[in-house]
């Protein structure tokens, strides 16, 4: 009679070894052949190339479900352009949108993309031409060919995630003697210098990709500049790539009140442009190398929560974002936010599309019960700025041109706070 420790033994090795964990990498260049309006200051076109930007796509597959994250060179589209990637890709694919995540570095020196969305409310004045439709279709071509690439290129892999620190950033909310608050430069403001880095490994341990989190407006260039360019996120991408050997995604952070140390300079030379690979890139490459050995036992969990929250009041509404706008029982507008949630292991990021004071980020970190909690901002599209509390007061660019009432930094972080308590660990 066969033991039961040998019937145990049997049924184990019938079951199905666990999927070792799988990444891929793929960057293509995004960079146009003709003019194009440049988003990020007043409308203008582009008279060149400074230097050529870039969609950059990872893959990941823990063996059950995949994982999409890209970081697009340029500086922000309406949730109607993410929403139209994520339906041509899940037809194409099979992985759902909550598993598909867009960022852009936010670099004011880049073609504009797609319909203008809520910047038709926010920023007037910038968007009265026609939309490049030829682009724009160019753009979510190249993301699709690239995504499906990197699902079709997947290796196994190890993953390796950590911190380090730069200050290459400072506050840029300048504070007056009059109590005026303008843009501008404030090393007295808060800020956030922290790295998030996630690193990917071939099976032999060598490099496959990074994954760099940094909160920092992509201004070092300002509205006088007129060729394209990745401004400092491209600058330090590029040239964490050469040295390290393989792709860097730069994915920002939560940047609404954070400007480059060199800021709105007429020319790369003016604004330092190169210096951002010492002051940043060279300290990305420092906290890689203090990386411990990646793993293969990896988990992948995604999942989205929706925070509605009052809009302010008189503000008008783009008809096309009706999935993004919701009316109170008492009749009140209210803006409806979509926040998505991703843990690697002991790792958790969370995105919304908007750009957001770094208080707020520093706050849920603070409060997360993660080993690391990263925030990921631009993320699946933009809807204006989102200042805290203290900021509404203060008044300032930031509060006037935002769709949200002083009430979303408590809504935000309450329901954060609480659905990262709720992720399973």
């Amino acid at each position: 009679m066969r033991t039961l420790l040998t019937l145990a033994l049997l049924a184990a090795a019938q079951l199905p070894a666990a999927a070792a964990f799988r990444a891929s990498v793929v960057k293509v260049d995004i960079t146009p052949t003709t003019p194009k309006w440049l988003l990020g200051y007043a409308a203008r076109q582009s008279t060149g190339v400074h230097d050529r930007i870039h969609h950059r796509v990872v893959a990941m597959d823990d063996g059950s479900s995949k994982f999409i994250l890209v970081s697009s060179d340029v500086c922000m589209f309406s949730p109607t352009v993410y929403e139209e990637a994520a339906r041509r890709l899940q037809k194409e694919t099979g992985i759902p949108a909550t598993h598909f995540w867009w960022t852009v570095t936010h670099t004011h020196s880049a073609p504009e993309v797609g319909p203008p969305g809520i910047y038709t409310v926010l920023l007037k004045g910038r968007s009265e031409h026609p939309v490049d439709n030829e682009y724009t279709e160019f753009f979510l071509t190249s993301l699709i060919k690239a995504t499906k690439e990197a699902v079709n290129n997947l290796q196994p892999a190890r993953l390796a995630t950590g911190t380090g620190m730069a200050m290459a950033n400072i506050n840029r909310r300048a504070l007056d003697v009059d109590g005026q608050i303008s843009l501008g430069l404030n090393p007295d403001g808060p800020v956030d210098r922290q790295i998030g880095l996630i690193r990917l490994e071939k099976a032999d341990g060598s490099l496959m990709a990074l994954v760099a989190n940094y909160a920092m407006h992509g201004t070092v260039l300002g509205g006088s500049w007129m060729q394209i360019s990745g401004d400092a996120q491209g600058i330090v991408a590029d040239y964490v790539e050469k040295k390290l050997g393989a792709p860097m995604l730069y994915v920002n952070g939560a940047a609404g009140n954070i400007a480059p140390i060199y800021s709105v300079y007429p020319t790369p030379r003016a604004g330092h442009l190169t210096q951002f690979n010492i002051l940043l890139g060279d300290k990305i490459i420092a906290a890689n190398q203090a990386l411990g050995a990646g793993s293969s036992d990896v988990k992948l969990w995604a999942g989205e929560l929706w925070v509605d929250t009052p809009r302010k009041e008189g503000l008008d509404w783009n008809e096309d974002l009706a999935a993004y706008a919701k009316t109170s029982p008492s009749g009140k507008p209210l803006v409806r936010l979509p926040v998505r949630f991703f843990k690697l292991n002991d790792t958790v990021a969370w995105g919304v599309p908007v750009e957001m004071f770094c208080e707020i980020a520093m706050y849920v970190r603070n409060h997360s019960p993660f080993a690391k909690t990263f925030f990921f901002g631009y993320n699946n599209g933009w809807i204006g700025y989102l200042p805290t509390k203290a900021g509404f007061a203060e008044g300032g660019y930031e509060p006037k041109t935002s769709v949200f009432s002083d009430q979303v930094e408590e809504d935000l972080k309450q329901a954060v706070v609480t659905y990262l308590q709720s992720i399973p660990r």
